[in-house]
């Protein structure tokens, strides 16, 4: 099974237009998650699927490896099955551009569950909330997961809502995802359903179509650059060595 790690790096954004560009301690924020996935054990070869000319200059400055897609994608999975035709593999994983921070660790431990699956089935994450703002907060989705750590649903709402006040742990869902090539390709090509657009959340669509999700827990808890002011914040902590 050929794994491919696939960074979207969309140069358009409405609050921080050319974000993958950005600086972080002198270095592109797109180098910083390169080097990241670069550290997977499992992955057979990265590839950066952007819209502009500049980013793939800036891409192969660094020695990495970019294609061309096209502008008008609306999500990253629209542009990660384009990158299917373009590239041979077998298993492709979504990693955000905007997570200079990415643990490798989790990469790896997302391949490891697909390959347990046979490659059979899309995987992604979760981490548990510690922060109770976090719970009830509409940007943060949250997941809940049936016994067999197989997705059930979901939501920016609260779930599942605690009627009986007993004590619980909420996840966060993190947004990093494995896909089968055929799998993908299909996804992308299945009308939106209704509770992914009541949500907005893809991912919906693929449990509203029957399709499995496994979901694996992790330490690790997702901090992307949004806006600007988040360079800062990354910096501090690439400044404290938390960087694996």
């Amino acid at each position: 099974m050929k794994i491919i790690g696939v960074i979207p790096a969309r140069f358009g954004s409405t609050r921080f237009p050319g974000k993958p560009l950005a600086l972080i301690n002198g270095k592109p924020m797109i180098q910083h998650v390169y080097e990241q996935v670069s550290k997977s054990k499992y992955i057979d070869q990265i590839v950066i699927a952007t819209d502009h000319e500049k980013i793939i200059k800036t891409v192969e400055g660094f020695g990495g490896q970019a294609v061309m897609t096209k502008k008008d994608h609306e999500t990253g999975s629209d542009r990660i099955s384009e990158v299917t035709s373009l590239v041979e593999g077998d298993f492709f994983v979504n990693i955000q551009g905007d997570e200079p921070l990415i643990d490798p660790r989790l990469i790896d431990d997302l391949i490891k569950t697909a390959q347990a699956e046979n490659g059979r089935v899309v995987v992604t994450a979760k981490t548990q909330i510690h922060d109770h703002n976090d719970v009830a907060n509409p940007n943060v989705v949250k997941v809940v997961t049936d016994k067999m750590q197989n997705a059930l649903c979901f939501s920016r709402s609260v779930i599942p809502y605690n009627r009986s006040n007993k004590e619980i742990d909420y996840f966060k869902h993190l947004g990093i995802y494995g896909y089968p090539k055929s799998i993908l390709n299909e996804f992308v090509n299945l009308p939106q359903t209704p509770l992914e657009e009541v949500e907005m959340l893809e991912q919906l669509r693929l449990l509203e179509n029957g399709y499995t999700i496994k979901v694996i827990e992790t330490q690790y808890n997702a901090i992307g650059v949004d806006t600007p002011e988040d360079i800062e914040k990354v910096e501090k902590i690439l400044g404290g060595k938390h960087h694996v």
